[in-house]
Protein backbone atom coordinates (compact mmCIF):
# COMPACT_ATOMS: atom_id res chain seq x y z
CA UNK A 1 0.00 0.00 0.00
CA UNK A 2 3.02 2.07 0.81
CA UNK A 3 4.25 2.15 -2.23
CA UNK A 4 1.06 2.63 -3.93
CA UNK A 5 0.75 5.77 -2.10
CA UNK A 6 4.43 6.83 -2.88
CA UNK A 7 3.92 6.25 -6.99
CA UNK A 8 0.85 8.07 -6.98
CA UNK A 9 1.96 11.27 -5.20
CA UNK A 10 5.18 10.81 -7.73
CA UNK A 11 2.66 11.03 -10.97
CA UNK A 12 0.87 13.75 -9.37
CA UNK A 13 3.67 15.49 -8.73
CA UNK A 14 5.33 15.26 -12.02
CA UNK A 15 2.95 17.61 -13.52
CA UNK A 16 3.55 21.45 -12.39
CA UNK A 17 0.69 23.27 -10.22
CA UNK A 18 -0.81 26.13 -11.86
CA UNK A 19 0.04 29.37 -9.79
CA UNK A 20 -3.44 30.71 -8.34
CA UNK A 21 -1.08 33.53 -6.58
CA UNK A 22 0.05 34.88 -10.08
CA UNK A 23 -3.17 34.38 -11.41
CA UNK A 24 -4.81 36.83 -8.70
CA UNK A 25 -2.03 39.71 -9.31
CA UNK A 26 -2.95 39.76 -13.11
CA UNK A 27 -6.41 40.50 -12.43
CA UNK A 28 -7.39 43.92 -14.10
CA UNK A 29 -6.52 46.04 -16.67
CA UNK A 30 -3.29 46.61 -17.61
CA UNK A 31 -1.20 49.09 -20.05
CA UNK A 32 1.88 49.84 -21.51
CA UNK A 33 4.54 51.30 -19.08
CA UNK A 34 6.28 53.49 -21.48
CA UNK A 35 3.50 54.44 -24.16
CA UNK A 36 0.21 54.03 -22.23
CA UNK A 37 -1.70 52.40 -24.07
CA UNK A 38 -4.23 50.08 -22.86
CA UNK A 39 -2.95 45.99 -23.70
CA UNK A 40 -5.40 43.86 -22.36
CA UNK A 41 -7.85 43.00 -19.32
CA UNK A 42 -7.69 40.14 -17.27
CA UNK A 43 -10.62 38.42 -15.48
CA UNK A 44 -11.00 35.11 -13.96
CA UNK A 45 -8.91 32.66 -16.32
CA UNK A 46 -9.78 35.07 -19.60
CA UNK A 47 -7.60 37.63 -21.02
CA UNK A 48 -9.52 40.11 -23.25
CA UNK A 49 -7.80 42.36 -25.38
CA UNK A 50 -9.18 46.13 -26.27
CA UNK A 51 -9.65 45.93 -30.07
CA UNK A 52 -12.86 45.07 -31.51
CA UNK A 53 -11.71 41.86 -33.42
CA UNK A 54 -9.50 40.07 -31.57
CA UNK A 55 -11.39 36.70 -29.46
CA UNK A 56 -10.38 36.54 -25.46
CA UNK A 57 -7.76 34.05 -24.69
CA UNK A 58 -8.02 31.65 -21.98
CA UNK A 59 -4.70 31.30 -19.78
CA UNK A 60 -2.89 29.91 -17.22
CA UNK A 61 0.34 30.94 -15.38
CA UNK A 62 2.59 27.93 -14.14
CA UNK A 63 5.71 28.53 -13.04
CA UNK A 64 7.93 31.20 -14.67
CA UNK A 65 5.29 31.19 -17.66
CA UNK A 66 2.65 32.41 -19.00
CA UNK A 67 0.48 29.85 -20.89
CA UNK A 68 -2.45 30.96 -23.67
CA UNK A 69 -4.82 28.78 -24.53
CA UNK A 70 -3.79 28.30 -28.11
CA UNK A 71 -0.27 26.53 -26.09
CA UNK A 72 1.71 29.09 -27.04
CA UNK A 73 4.08 30.43 -23.63
CA UNK A 74 5.83 33.65 -22.35
CA UNK A 75 8.58 33.31 -19.76
CA UNK A 76 7.68 35.80 -16.93
CA UNK A 77 10.84 38.63 -15.83
CA UNK A 78 8.96 40.09 -12.96
CA UNK A 79 5.65 39.84 -11.55
CA UNK A 80 4.05 41.88 -8.87
CA UNK A 81 0.36 42.92 -8.34
CA UNK A 82 1.40 46.31 -9.96
CA UNK A 83 3.80 44.74 -12.53
CA UNK A 84 3.86 42.57 -15.23
CA UNK A 85 6.84 41.82 -17.37
CA UNK A 86 7.40 39.28 -20.21
CA UNK A 87 9.13 38.11 -22.55
CA UNK A 88 7.10 38.09 -26.54
CA UNK A 89 7.75 35.74 -29.05
CA UNK A 90 10.46 37.63 -30.82
CA UNK A 91 12.22 37.71 -27.57
CA UNK A 92 11.41 41.26 -26.68
CA UNK A 93 10.78 42.76 -22.87
CA UNK A 94 7.44 43.87 -22.83
CA UNK A 95 7.03 45.99 -19.61
CA UNK A 96 3.44 46.54 -18.52
CA UNK A 97 1.57 47.59 -15.48
CA UNK A 98 -1.19 47.63 -13.83
CA UNK A 99 -3.60 51.19 -14.23
CA UNK A 100 -6.23 52.34 -11.54
CA UNK A 101 -7.86 54.96 -14.27
CA UNK A 102 -11.54 53.54 -14.11
CA UNK A 103 -11.86 55.62 -17.67
CA UNK A 104 -9.72 52.20 -19.17
CA UNK A 105 -12.07 50.00 -18.30
CA UNK A 106 -14.02 51.61 -20.84
CA UNK A 107 -11.75 49.94 -23.93
CA UNK A 108 -13.27 46.70 -22.91
CA UNK A 109 -17.30 47.64 -22.79
CA UNK A 110 -17.89 45.41 -26.11
CA UNK A 111 -19.80 41.99 -25.19
CA UNK A 112 -18.59 39.99 -28.26
CA UNK A 113 -15.42 40.69 -30.72
CA UNK A 114 -16.25 41.74 -34.03
CA UNK A 115 -16.81 38.87 -37.25
CA UNK A 116 -14.98 40.60 -39.92
CA UNK A 117 -16.25 40.35 -43.68
CA UNK A 118 -12.85 40.58 -45.78
CA UNK A 119 -14.61 40.44 -49.24
CA UNK A 120 -18.12 42.81 -49.79
CA UNK A 121 -20.50 41.10 -52.44
CA UNK A 122 -19.88 41.41 -56.00
CA UNK A 123 -20.91 40.61 -58.87
CA UNK A 124 -19.05 41.14 -62.69
CA UNK A 125 -19.60 39.33 -65.77
CA UNK A 126 -18.59 40.14 -69.61
CA UNK A 127 -18.46 38.49 -72.64
CA UNK A 128 -15.19 36.79 -74.72
CA UNK A 129 -14.83 35.00 -77.94
CA UNK A 130 -12.29 32.49 -79.60
CA UNK A 131 -12.61 31.18 -82.79
CA UNK A 132 -15.92 32.95 -83.41
CA UNK A 133 -17.79 31.68 -80.55
CA UNK A 134 -18.59 33.83 -77.99
CA UNK A 135 -18.79 32.83 -74.44
CA UNK A 136 -20.67 34.94 -71.57
CA UNK A 137 -19.26 34.59 -68.04
CA UNK A 138 -21.09 34.98 -64.71
CA UNK A 139 -18.84 35.41 -61.52
CA UNK A 140 -20.61 36.05 -58.00
CA UNK A 141 -18.43 36.45 -54.93
CA UNK A 142 -20.78 35.59 -51.65
CA UNK A 143 -20.00 36.11 -48.50
CA UNK A 144 -21.27 33.36 -46.41
CA UNK A 145 -21.01 32.94 -42.28
CA UNK A 146 -18.79 30.31 -42.24
CA UNK A 147 -16.02 31.41 -40.21
CA UNK A 148 -12.35 30.79 -40.44
CA UNK A 149 -10.14 31.75 -36.85
CA UNK A 150 -6.68 33.40 -37.81
CA UNK A 151 -3.70 33.47 -35.46
CA UNK A 152 -1.36 37.10 -35.61
CA UNK A 153 0.65 38.67 -32.77
CA UNK A 154 -0.42 42.07 -31.73
CA UNK A 155 1.66 44.94 -30.84
CA UNK A 156 3.03 43.16 -27.70
CA UNK A 157 3.91 39.96 -29.27
CA UNK A 158 1.02 38.23 -27.76
CA UNK A 159 -0.54 35.80 -29.97
CA UNK A 160 -4.16 36.40 -30.41
CA UNK A 161 -7.23 35.03 -32.86
CA UNK A 162 -9.52 37.29 -35.35
CA UNK A 163 -12.29 35.82 -36.97
CA UNK A 164 -13.13 36.23 -40.11
CA UNK A 165 -16.21 35.33 -42.39
CA UNK A 166 -15.11 33.14 -45.76
CA UNK A 167 -16.50 33.51 -49.48
CA UNK A 168 -18.63 30.70 -51.70
CA UNK A 169 -17.45 32.01 -55.29
CA UNK A 170 -20.16 30.88 -58.21
CA UNK A 171 -19.45 30.57 -61.71
CA UNK A 172 -21.15 30.60 -64.81
CA UNK A 173 -20.44 29.97 -68.59
CA UNK A 174 -22.89 30.02 -71.60
CA UNK A 175 -22.21 30.24 -75.06
CA UNK A 176 -25.04 31.73 -76.22
CA UNK A 177 -28.55 30.27 -74.91
CA UNK A 178 -26.67 27.15 -73.76
CA UNK A 179 -25.35 26.74 -70.32
CA UNK A 180 -21.89 25.18 -70.33
CA UNK A 181 -20.88 25.75 -66.45
CA UNK A 182 -22.45 26.46 -63.50
CA UNK A 183 -21.33 25.89 -59.76
CA UNK A 184 -20.16 26.94 -56.32
CA UNK A 185 -16.77 26.97 -54.88
CA UNK A 186 -15.64 27.31 -51.73
CA UNK A 187 -12.10 26.78 -50.20
CA UNK A 188 -12.01 23.21 -49.39
CA UNK A 189 -12.69 22.54 -53.23
CA UNK A 190 -8.95 23.49 -53.15
CA UNK A 191 -7.48 21.20 -50.78
CA UNK A 192 -5.51 19.06 -53.01
CA UNK A 193 -3.39 22.10 -53.83
CA UNK A 194 -2.74 24.21 -50.83
CA UNK A 195 -1.59 22.63 -47.58
CA UNK A 196 -3.90 21.76 -45.10
CA UNK A 197 -2.11 24.35 -41.87
CA UNK A 198 -2.66 27.35 -44.76
CA UNK A 199 -6.28 26.21 -45.98
CA UNK A 200 -7.29 26.35 -42.13
CA UNK A 201 -6.75 30.17 -41.67
CA UNK A 202 -7.47 31.34 -45.60
CA UNK A 203 -10.42 32.82 -47.42
CA UNK A 204 -11.10 32.47 -50.32
CA UNK A 205 -10.94 36.11 -50.94
CA UNK A 206 -11.20 36.38 -55.20
CA UNK A 207 -12.26 34.98 -58.09
CA UNK A 208 -11.16 36.62 -61.48
CA UNK A 209 -11.56 35.97 -65.27
CA UNK A 210 -7.75 36.05 -66.51
CA UNK A 211 -8.23 34.42 -70.23
CA UNK A 212 -9.75 32.49 -72.62
CA UNK A 213 -7.84 29.99 -75.10
CA UNK A 214 -7.39 26.49 -76.67
CA UNK A 215 -8.21 24.47 -72.86
CA UNK A 216 -11.27 26.73 -72.14
CA UNK A 217 -11.42 30.08 -70.05
CA UNK A 218 -9.28 30.75 -67.22
CA UNK A 219 -10.79 32.15 -63.44
CA UNK A 220 -8.09 33.10 -61.02
CA UNK A 221 -8.97 32.49 -57.58
CA UNK A 222 -7.56 33.68 -54.78
CA UNK A 223 -6.86 32.36 -51.14
CA UNK A 224 -5.23 34.33 -48.71
CA UNK A 225 -4.73 35.27 -44.99
CA UNK A 226 -6.52 37.70 -43.82
CA UNK A 227 -4.40 41.00 -43.17
CA UNK A 228 -1.05 38.86 -44.37
CA UNK A 229 0.73 38.53 -47.11
CA UNK A 230 0.66 34.97 -47.98
CA UNK A 231 -1.53 34.01 -50.87
CA UNK A 232 -1.88 30.85 -53.38
CA UNK A 233 -3.40 31.48 -56.66
CA UNK A 234 -4.97 28.90 -59.10
CA UNK A 235 -5.90 28.25 -62.38
CA UNK A 236 -9.65 27.48 -62.02
CA UNK A 237 -9.93 26.42 -65.48
CA UNK A 238 -13.64 25.58 -67.67
CA UNK A 239 -13.12 23.24 -70.97
CA UNK A 240 -15.79 24.15 -73.60
CA UNK A 241 -17.33 20.71 -72.97
CA UNK A 242 -17.90 21.97 -69.68
CA UNK A 243 -14.90 20.01 -67.65
CA UNK A 244 -13.17 21.65 -64.65
CA UNK A 245 -9.45 21.23 -64.25
CA UNK A 246 -7.64 23.16 -61.47
CA UNK A 247 -3.90 23.72 -61.65
CA UNK A 248 -1.67 25.95 -58.93
CA UNK A 249 -0.22 29.35 -60.71
CA UNK A 250 2.05 30.63 -57.81
CA UNK A 251 2.56 30.92 -53.90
Amino acid sequence: MFAAVLVGCNRQGSTPAESKEAKQMLQGVWMDSEGGDVSFRVKGDTIFYSDTTSMPSYFKIIGDSLFLGSGTSYGIVKQSPNVFWFTNQNGDLVKLQKSDDPVDELEFVHDQPQVLTYTQQVKKDSVVTYNGERYHWYIAINPTKYKVVTHSYNDDGLEVENVYYDNIMHISVFNGSRQIFSSDFKKQQYGKLVPAGFLDEAILGAMDFDHIDADGLHFDATLCKPDGASCYMIDTQIAFTGKLTMKLLEY
